[in-house]
Protein backbone atom coordinates (compact mmCIF):
# COMPACT_ATOMS: atom_id res chain seq x y z
CA UNK A 1 0.00 0.00 0.00
CA UNK A 2 1.34 3.43 -0.96
CA UNK A 3 2.10 5.94 1.77
CA UNK A 4 -0.67 8.49 2.25
CA UNK A 5 0.65 11.86 1.15
CA UNK A 6 0.89 14.43 3.98
CA UNK A 7 -1.14 17.60 3.62
CA UNK A 8 1.23 20.47 2.74
CA UNK A 9 1.63 23.18 5.38
CA UNK A 10 5.00 24.72 4.45
CA UNK A 11 7.11 26.25 7.19
CA UNK A 12 9.75 28.87 6.40
CA UNK A 13 11.89 27.66 9.31
CA UNK A 14 14.59 25.53 7.72
CA UNK A 15 17.98 25.75 6.09
CA UNK A 16 20.46 23.57 4.20
CA UNK A 17 21.80 20.41 5.76
CA UNK A 18 25.59 20.30 6.21
CA UNK A 19 27.45 19.15 3.11
CA UNK A 20 27.69 15.39 3.01
CA UNK A 21 25.44 14.87 6.04
CA UNK A 22 23.37 11.69 5.85
CA UNK A 23 20.02 11.53 7.58
CA UNK A 24 20.54 8.86 10.25
CA UNK A 25 18.24 9.95 13.13
CA UNK A 26 14.45 9.86 13.36
CA UNK A 27 13.39 12.16 16.21
CA UNK A 28 9.91 12.10 17.73
CA UNK A 29 8.34 14.94 19.73
CA UNK A 30 5.06 15.98 21.22
CA UNK A 31 3.85 19.50 20.50
CA UNK A 32 3.16 20.44 24.13
CA UNK A 33 0.44 22.85 23.02
CA UNK A 34 -3.31 22.97 23.50
CA UNK A 35 -4.35 22.33 19.89
CA UNK A 36 -3.05 21.21 16.53
CA UNK A 37 -3.76 24.59 14.98
CA UNK A 38 -1.78 26.37 17.69
CA UNK A 39 1.14 24.03 17.07
CA UNK A 40 0.97 24.47 13.30
CA UNK A 41 0.83 28.24 13.69
CA UNK A 42 3.95 28.23 15.84
CA UNK A 43 5.85 25.78 13.63
CA UNK A 44 5.11 27.95 10.60
CA UNK A 45 5.78 31.31 12.28
CA UNK A 46 9.06 32.78 10.98
CA UNK A 47 9.59 34.67 14.24
CA UNK A 48 9.40 31.45 16.29
CA UNK A 49 12.36 29.89 14.45
CA UNK A 50 11.16 26.34 15.18
CA UNK A 51 9.82 23.67 12.86
CA UNK A 52 9.71 19.96 12.12
CA UNK A 53 9.41 17.95 8.95
CA UNK A 54 5.99 16.54 9.83
CA UNK A 55 3.15 16.97 12.31
CA UNK A 56 0.54 14.30 13.06
CA UNK A 57 -2.73 15.28 14.70
CA UNK A 58 -4.57 13.10 17.20
CA UNK A 59 -7.11 12.19 14.51
CA UNK A 60 -4.36 10.85 12.23
CA UNK A 61 -4.12 13.80 9.85
CA UNK A 62 -0.52 14.32 8.77
CA UNK A 63 0.99 17.63 7.67
CA UNK A 64 4.22 18.13 5.76
CA UNK A 65 6.07 21.23 6.93
CA UNK A 66 9.68 20.92 5.69
CA UNK A 67 11.12 18.83 2.87
CA UNK A 68 13.24 15.93 4.11
CA UNK A 69 16.27 17.21 2.24
CA UNK A 70 16.29 20.38 4.35
CA UNK A 71 17.31 20.87 7.99
CA UNK A 72 14.25 21.59 10.14
CA UNK A 73 14.75 23.33 13.50
CA UNK A 74 13.32 20.96 16.07
CA UNK A 75 16.04 19.50 18.31
CA UNK A 76 17.64 22.63 19.82
CA UNK A 77 20.60 22.00 22.11
CA UNK A 78 21.00 18.26 21.74
CA UNK A 79 23.52 15.45 21.40
CA UNK A 80 23.56 11.85 20.29
CA UNK A 81 26.61 9.59 20.11
CA UNK A 82 28.87 12.60 20.59
CA UNK A 83 27.45 14.67 17.72
CA UNK A 84 25.79 17.98 18.58
CA UNK A 85 24.09 18.99 15.29
CA UNK A 86 21.14 16.65 15.67
CA UNK A 87 19.04 18.83 13.36
CA UNK A 88 21.58 18.38 10.59
CA UNK A 89 21.24 14.60 10.59
CA UNK A 90 17.63 14.03 11.60
CA UNK A 91 14.03 14.04 10.49
CA UNK A 92 11.67 15.44 13.11
CA UNK A 93 8.05 14.41 13.63
CA UNK A 94 5.76 16.34 15.98
CA UNK A 95 2.79 14.52 17.52
CA UNK A 96 -0.11 16.64 18.69
CA UNK A 97 -0.39 16.16 22.46
CA UNK A 98 -0.79 18.81 25.18
CA UNK A 99 2.22 17.43 26.99
CA UNK A 100 3.08 17.47 30.65
CA UNK A 101 2.24 21.16 31.02
CA UNK A 102 -1.28 21.12 29.56
CA UNK A 103 -2.71 17.70 30.46
CA UNK A 104 -0.50 14.92 29.11
CA UNK A 105 -2.53 11.99 27.78
CA UNK A 106 -2.05 8.76 25.82
CA UNK A 107 -1.51 8.98 22.08
CA UNK A 108 -4.63 7.74 20.23
CA UNK A 109 -4.36 4.51 18.17
CA UNK A 110 -5.17 6.33 14.93
CA UNK A 111 -2.34 8.79 15.57
CA UNK A 112 0.09 5.98 16.34
CA UNK A 113 -0.98 4.06 13.22
CA UNK A 114 -0.32 7.10 11.01
CA UNK A 115 3.01 7.61 12.75
CA UNK A 116 4.03 4.01 12.09
CA UNK A 117 3.10 4.39 8.42
CA UNK A 118 5.12 7.57 8.11
CA UNK A 119 8.10 6.11 9.99
CA UNK A 120 8.21 3.04 7.74
CA UNK A 121 8.29 5.28 4.68
CA UNK A 122 11.06 7.46 6.15
CA UNK A 123 13.12 4.41 7.13
CA UNK A 124 12.79 3.10 3.58
CA UNK A 125 14.24 6.37 2.26
CA UNK A 126 17.08 6.92 4.73
CA UNK A 127 19.77 4.74 6.40
CA UNK A 128 18.48 5.19 9.96
CA UNK A 129 19.53 2.37 12.34
CA UNK A 130 17.03 1.19 14.98
CA UNK A 131 19.08 2.69 17.82
CA UNK A 132 18.62 6.12 16.20
CA UNK A 133 14.82 6.14 16.44
CA UNK A 134 14.63 8.48 19.42
CA UNK A 135 12.58 10.86 21.48
CA UNK A 136 13.43 14.49 22.05
CA UNK A 137 14.22 13.68 25.69
CA UNK A 138 16.83 11.13 24.59
CA UNK A 139 18.91 13.76 22.80
CA UNK A 140 18.08 16.70 25.11
CA UNK A 141 17.62 15.12 28.55
CA UNK A 142 18.44 18.30 30.46
CA UNK A 143 15.58 20.22 28.82
CA UNK A 144 12.92 17.93 27.39
CA UNK A 145 10.44 15.23 28.47
CA UNK A 146 8.78 14.40 25.16
CA UNK A 147 7.26 12.30 23.79
CA UNK A 148 7.17 10.98 27.36
CA UNK A 149 6.30 7.90 29.34
CA UNK A 150 2.85 7.39 27.74
CA UNK A 151 4.31 6.97 24.28
CA UNK A 152 4.18 3.39 22.96
CA UNK A 153 7.81 2.73 22.04
CA UNK A 154 7.34 -1.02 22.47
CA UNK A 155 4.47 -1.01 19.97
CA UNK A 156 6.57 0.82 17.39
CA UNK A 157 9.50 -1.54 17.91
CA UNK A 158 7.18 -4.51 17.35
CA UNK A 159 6.58 -3.03 13.88
CA UNK A 160 10.32 -2.76 13.16
CA UNK A 161 10.64 0.89 14.18
CA UNK A 162 13.30 1.41 16.84
CA UNK A 163 14.53 -0.93 19.58
CA UNK A 164 12.86 -2.53 22.57
CA UNK A 165 14.43 -5.15 24.89
CA UNK A 166 11.98 -8.07 25.12
CA UNK A 167 13.84 -9.93 27.87
CA UNK A 168 15.48 -7.81 30.54
CA UNK A 169 16.34 -9.64 33.77
CA UNK A 170 17.16 -7.38 36.69
CA UNK A 171 20.82 -6.66 37.36
CA UNK A 172 22.74 -5.34 40.33
CA UNK A 173 22.89 -1.54 39.97
CA UNK A 174 26.39 -0.26 39.22
CA UNK A 175 26.58 3.44 38.39
CA UNK A 176 29.97 3.29 36.67
CA UNK A 177 28.77 0.46 34.45
CA UNK A 178 25.48 2.25 33.74
CA UNK A 179 27.34 5.39 32.72
CA UNK A 180 29.49 3.38 30.29
CA UNK A 181 26.48 1.66 28.79
CA UNK A 182 24.42 4.82 28.45
CA UNK A 183 27.34 6.50 26.67
CA UNK A 184 27.88 3.46 24.45
CA UNK A 185 24.24 3.47 23.44
CA UNK A 186 24.41 7.17 22.56
CA UNK A 187 23.34 9.33 25.52
CA UNK A 188 25.21 12.53 26.28
CA UNK A 189 25.26 14.96 29.22
CA UNK A 190 26.13 12.21 31.70
CA UNK A 191 28.63 14.39 33.56
CA UNK A 192 26.22 17.33 33.69
CA UNK A 193 23.18 15.61 35.21
CA UNK A 194 23.24 11.82 35.49
CA UNK A 195 19.74 11.54 37.07
CA UNK A 196 18.25 13.58 34.20
CA UNK A 197 19.80 11.22 31.67
CA UNK A 198 18.47 8.24 33.61
CA UNK A 199 14.99 9.78 33.56
CA UNK A 200 15.24 10.17 29.79
CA UNK A 201 16.30 6.55 29.45
CA UNK A 202 13.43 5.44 31.70
CA UNK A 203 10.87 7.51 29.79
CA UNK A 204 11.85 5.58 26.68
CA UNK A 205 12.72 2.12 27.97
CA UNK A 206 11.22 1.83 31.47
CA UNK A 207 8.20 4.15 31.46
CA UNK A 208 6.54 2.53 34.46
CA UNK A 209 9.16 4.08 36.80
CA UNK A 210 10.57 7.44 35.72
CA UNK A 211 12.52 8.17 38.90
CA UNK A 212 16.03 9.17 37.82
CA UNK A 213 17.36 6.47 40.15
CA UNK A 214 19.40 3.50 39.04
CA UNK A 215 17.60 0.42 40.32
CA UNK A 216 17.89 -3.25 39.38
CA UNK A 217 15.14 -3.12 36.76
CA UNK A 218 16.63 -0.07 35.03
CA UNK A 219 20.09 -1.65 35.04
CA UNK A 220 18.56 -4.79 33.51
CA UNK A 221 16.80 -2.85 30.76
CA UNK A 222 20.02 -1.01 29.94
CA UNK A 223 22.00 -4.24 29.79
CA UNK A 224 19.40 -5.90 27.56
CA UNK A 225 19.22 -2.88 25.27
CA UNK A 226 22.98 -2.72 24.79
CA UNK A 227 22.96 -6.38 23.77
CA UNK A 228 20.80 -5.39 20.78
CA UNK A 229 23.36 -3.01 19.26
Amino acid sequence: MAEARPEPRPSPNHDARPDGAAVDVLLLHYTGMQSAEAALERLCDPTAKVSAHYLIDEDGRCFGLVEEGRRAWHAGRAEWRGAADVNGRSIGIELVNPGHEWGYRPFPPVQMARLAELCRAILARHPIPPRHVLGHSDVAPLRKEDPGELFDWAGLAAQGIGLWPQRAPERRPDEAEARRRLAAFGYGYLDEDFPAVLRAFQRHFRPEAVTGRLDAATAGRLDALCRLI
